[in-house]
């Protein structure tokens, strides 16, 4: 399948990235320009401009929403395109680009991620909702969501080197949470120093967390990690980088296509934004989105 190569609109975060997104705005407009697409170029001043200006253009018919950013970015386009059959692009210019990683997507060149919108292969992947609000990539609802939020309000640096930092700060005060899971109506009590709850495998810039899941299987992977020391804890984390922490006796792995996690003094964060304190109840949704990726029909 092709998407006709009509207008799709483009929507660029300028604070993306330290202002990446702005910068490779010009040459993806021009790249997709050049390879016969009409481009609607859009900038939201915020979140909310920016779903509003995302929401309008796929209620306008544009034949593709194309949004130039990072994880968080990709979380605004997907509330505008879930479920409605209009293709989401993606250009990464973020500093963890997870969902564009599980996607294939090039990271590291704006207009080769152009080129594979301009080509228009649709891949039909899952995603997660919760609370009537979709992600693509790891719900963190432990450590990583309070390391999540700890990197969110630092300016330095960027990319995975924030995450370790942001790691290493949080450890001074953490303490294990007692968990209640409901996975597809089996209930479990556990203390877990953390719980993840991924549509795909990684988070916080390749962070593997739910090593193994897929994103076009209708399941959640549900990853606990049960309490462990915290010098343990900072020698482990690093081997999240390639999924060899699933070997650790602490590790714990769910599938499930219905997960409710409750545990206090905890805030959920997916795709890198801030979704609200447990509990909350998150769901798999099949075939919710079509994408522009690379190994998609043409």
């Amino acid at each position: 399948m092709v998407v006709p190569r009509r207008e799709v609109a483009l929507i660029t975060n300028p604070a993306a990235g330290r202002g990446r997104s702005a910068g490779a705005r010009d040459a993806v407009v021009n790249r997709l320009r050049s390879r016969g697409v009409r481009v609607r170029s859009l900038e939201g001043r915020d979140r909310s401009s920016a779903g509003d200006l995302a929401r309008a253009a796929v209620a306008d018919g544009v034949d593709a929403l194309v949004v130039c950013g990072g994880d968080g970015m990709v979380n605004v386009g997907l509330q505008a395109v879930a479920a409605t059959g209009t293709p989401l692009g993606i250009v990464p210019t973020g500093n963890g680009n997870d969902t564009a990683r599980s996607l294939g997507i090039p990271r590291d060149d704006p207009v080769a991620a152009a080129d594979v919108v301009a080509r228009g292969s649709i891949r039909i992947v899952d995603l997660a909702v919760t609370g009537g609000r979709y992600y693509a990539t790891v719900l963190a609802a432990g450590f990583d969501a309070l390391v999540n939020e700890r990197a969110n309000r630092m300016r330095w640096p960027r990319g995975q080197a924030r995450y370790h930092l942001a790691t290493l700060a949080e450890l001074r005060t953490f303490a294990p949470r007692s968990y209640t899971l409901d996975l597809d109506g089996r209930v479990e009590r556990t203390d877990a120093m953390l719980v993840a709850v991924g549509n795909g495998p990684s988070f916080g810039g390749g962070l593997r967390i739910t090593e193994g899941a897929r994103l076009d299987d209708g399941m959640l992977d549900v990853v606990v990690i049960a309490p462990m020391r915290r010098a343990e804890l900072v020698r482990v984390y690093p081997r999240l980088l390639d999924g060899s922490h699933t070997s650790l006796p602490q590790y714990t792995h769910h599938r499930a296509r219905r997960v409710t996690v409750a545990a206090p003094g905890i805030v959920a964060y997916a795709d890198g934004e801030r979704f609200g304190p447990l509990p909350t109840t998150i769901e798999a949704a099949p075939g919710a989105l079509a994408v522009l990726a690379p190994g998609g029909a043409a």
